[in-house]
């Protein structure tokens, strides 16, 4: 049956339709927020999938082109693999819903967000995830929401809920916000350096509204939502488990303690081996086979067990590790002698290698996607081979963990980057991930900070990033313990990873992930104060000894860049006819020229002589003929009257009359001048049809004079 609910969203009308579309989903909505809808739908599997140890979501969010009246680039014309953008906001969608799901839940589930009409004033992103947890709500698909979610800004120090485009534009702060009635379940945030008690406060302001959606997304649950199935459960045999747990703990707790990733892995594997061997001594060969995944998830829950039990209880890492100390760190810059800028951070285990290239403008990246951003100057790229982890497998290219991972460090830079006026450069920093044991998208922060200032980037301010992790009491979720600069183990294992970038002024970027029921203000407010005095301990006892500032020149190796302003409507005369003019500077000098559409002109050259030349000469292009200057230029044609001489100006010819070459009278033109001749006159006068007329007596005589 067709069903529409309507509320009031920031101040606009939101507006869910359910009955009328896709009916063979579990769930199904369609999402109106203004002008823009999403349809988002949702389904499930009818049987667990056999032989995983982990619960199957996909989330997918389709940017359809036609949305904002695009039609596709390429040569298919259609779309192709998602955006960037899109992965990301699937990442984001994936986030909030995945903790509310069952834990023992192993079927899988799909999440299908198409927008299929954007109004770039309510984000289609927002409505893809008020649509996939309605949708989820109204399924018979197992599930413990509603959640909901809000953009905010900050415009003039003023916060905005789901600011428009406009205020989007000079908004402070791009902050996604996540949340149940009761706690936060996803913050994801780019800003330009807000103070932590700012952040706070609109993240409490997001809540305010989001509590009044997930109100909404309830009245539509209770009035038509299906009865959620039976499904298998996969919560490991207790009986095996118990006998696992009796038998090894103590020792499972010796085997976790150890700081070097590589031998506490072969502790475990060891231990591994002793504990199947044991059972299968003790009930048989056949007992062995059937009980085989069951005694595999029973050692992992163990090993989980001890691992939150030492925080918790002992506080005591597996490391040895205070539950505030940070590992120890260090970098270098330089180590590249002919990239442009090349930086290495290490912290524990975790090893990042990030190298800056400086290129020209031309070569920014051109987005094809459904919002207004049509470019992007900066790009950030996380690659995560295998051997990080020391595994053996081919690489494939980047995964939605990498470009979730990049686009995080990404956001933490771009708030401190010089503006293309004051740094003509497209500007791509690579984090090559060395070796992984947790937080190595914050030590990309620290090492792409290190590398942009290597290069020669005149950055505003170094930006760092840290973690904090979060072990909560099995018994109660509000008694917890939180841990800085969480290693892979406690992120796997533990409740929460709350990744913080940013200055000694303020946060540029918010990335948290969490797998409890959510966070309270009291835990948001504490990573806060803890990741601040860390990243003021990174900031100034490791970076800043080893480079407190950009370098004064950027490497040799880059591309130098001389500037110029020029009137819009010069532009054609620079470029002139088929490109003549442009092609005959660059033939000359070898430079690289870009001209942006407001008339800046870009000329890259490693020779400092030459980029210097093809500005004199796009100078001259656009120099204004005018009465009384002087000019050098060619003459192109002879008449009986006199002759004419390109002024070399965009082209624009003068006549030079035979009665203004000299004093003495001339008698044929072809005895004082011949086509080709370089000659310097002094402008007399300019006609009404724009006509020039020379003399070369004049500027004699001015000489003379001098």
């Amino acid at each position: 049956m067709f069903k529409t609910y309507e509320m009031e969203l920031a101040g606009r009308k939101l507006v869910i339709e359910t009955g009328k579309m896709a009916g063979l989903a579990n769930g199904s909505v369609l999402v109106r927020y203004g002008d823009t809808c999403v349809l988002v739908n949702v389904t499930a599997s009818k049987e667990p999938r056999e032989g995983i140890d982990f619960f199957p979501l996909s989330v997918d969010f389709e940017e359809k082109l036609y949305a904002v009246g695009k039609i596709p680039g390429g040569f298919l014309k259609r779309e192709g693999k998602p955006t960037d953008k899109a992965i990301l906001t699937a990442r984001a969608i994936d986030r909030p819903l995945r903790p509310l799901f069952p834990k023992d839940f192993r079927n899988d589930v799909v999440v299908v967000a198409t927008v299929l009409c954007v109004e770039q004033d309510n984000s289609p992103e927002i409505a893809a995830m008020i649509g996939a947890a309605c949708s989820l709500a109204i399924s018979d698909i197992p599930f413990n929401g509603p959640t909901a979610a809000v953009n905010v800004g900050i415009v003039e120090g003023e916060i905005k809920i789901n600011p428009t485009q406009e205020q989007r534009e000079k908004s402070d702060l791009n902050l996604m916000v996540a949340a149940t009635q009761k706690k936060i379940t996803m913050i994801e945030a780019g800003a330009n350096e807000i103070p932590e008690n700012i952040m706070l406060k609109a993240i409490k302001e997001a809540h305010k509204e989001i509590k009044k959606i997930c109100k909404f997304i309830s009245k539509i649950q209770k009035e038509i939502g299906k009865p959620k199935f039976e499904y298998k459960s996969f919560e490991v045999d207790q009986n095996t488990y118990k006998w696992v747990e009796e038998n090894f703990k103590e020792e499972m707790k010796e085997k976790v303690q150890e700081a070097d990733k590589e031998t506490r892995e072969k502790n475990l594997s060891e231990l591994t081996n002793k504990i199947e061997e044991t059972y299968t001594k003790e009930k048989g060969e056949e007992t062995f086979e059937e009980q085989k995944a069951n005694i595999k998830e029973a050692i992992y829950k163990l090993e989980k067990k001890c691992v939150r039990e030492m925080i918790f209880f002992e506080h005591k890492r597996v490391d040895g590790r205070k539950l505030d100390e940070i590992r120890p760190l260090s970098c270098e810059v330089g180590l590249l002698p002919r990239v442009h800028g090349s930086a290495l951070f290490t912290r524990g285990q975790t090893q990042v290698m990030s190298i800056a290239t400086l290129g020209m403008i031309s070569e920014e990246q051109v987005l094809d996607g459904i919002d207004t951003e049509e470019s992007k100057r900066y790009m950030h790229h996380y690659n995560f081979p295998s051997y990080s982890v020391g595994e053996a497998r081919p690489s494939r290219g980047p995964g939605r963990r990498e470009i979730g991972h990049g686009a995080l460090a990404e956001k933490a830079l771009v708030p401190v980057l010089p503006s293309k006026e004051e740094f003509p450069y497209a500007i791509r920093v690579v984090s090559e991930i060395l070796s992984s044991n947790g937080s190595t998208s914050q030590a990309s922060i620290c090492g792409s900070t290190l590398s942009l200032m290597d290069a020669g980037v005149p950055i505003k301010r170094p930006v760092a990033g840290i973690s904090t992790g979060l072990v909560t009491n099995p018994e109660n979720e509000d008694d917890y313990v939180m841990l800085v600069d969480i290693q892979g183990l406690e992120d796997f294992f533990g409740d929460m990873d709350f990744k913080v970038g940013g200055t000694e002024k303020g946060i540029t970027a918010i990335q948290v992930d969490i797998k409890c029921e959510g966070l309270t203000y009291d835990i948001i407010k504490e990573a806060f104060e803890k990741t601040k005095k860390a990243r003021k301990y990174i900031l100034e006892e490791i970076m800043e000894p080893v480079i407190h500032q950009p370098r004064e020149d950027i490497s040799q190796y880059a591309p130098r860049i001389v500037s110029t302003q020029i009137k819009v409507e010069k532009i054609k005369d620079v470029i002139g006819p088929g490109g003549k003019m442009i092609n005959k500077i660059i033939e000359e000098t070898g430079v690289k020229i870009d001209i942006e559409e407001d008339g800046q002109v870009f000329i890259y050259s490693n020779d400092n002589e030459k980029a210097i030349q093809a500005l004199e000469m796009i100078e001259d292009i656009v120099r204004e003929v005018e009465v009384g200057g002087i000019y050098y230029g060619e003459v192109t044609r002879l008449m009986n009257f006199g002759a004419f001489v390109d002024l070399g100006c965009g082209g624009k010819e003068g006549l030079l009359h035979i009665s203004q070459i000299s004093k003495e009278r001339i008698k044929k033109i072809e005895d004082a001048l011949s086509v080709g001749d370089k000659v310097t006159v002094k402008v007399i006068s300019i006609d009404e049809q724009d006509r020039i007329n020379l003399s070369m007596k004049e500027f004699n005589e001015i000489k003379q004079e001098e």
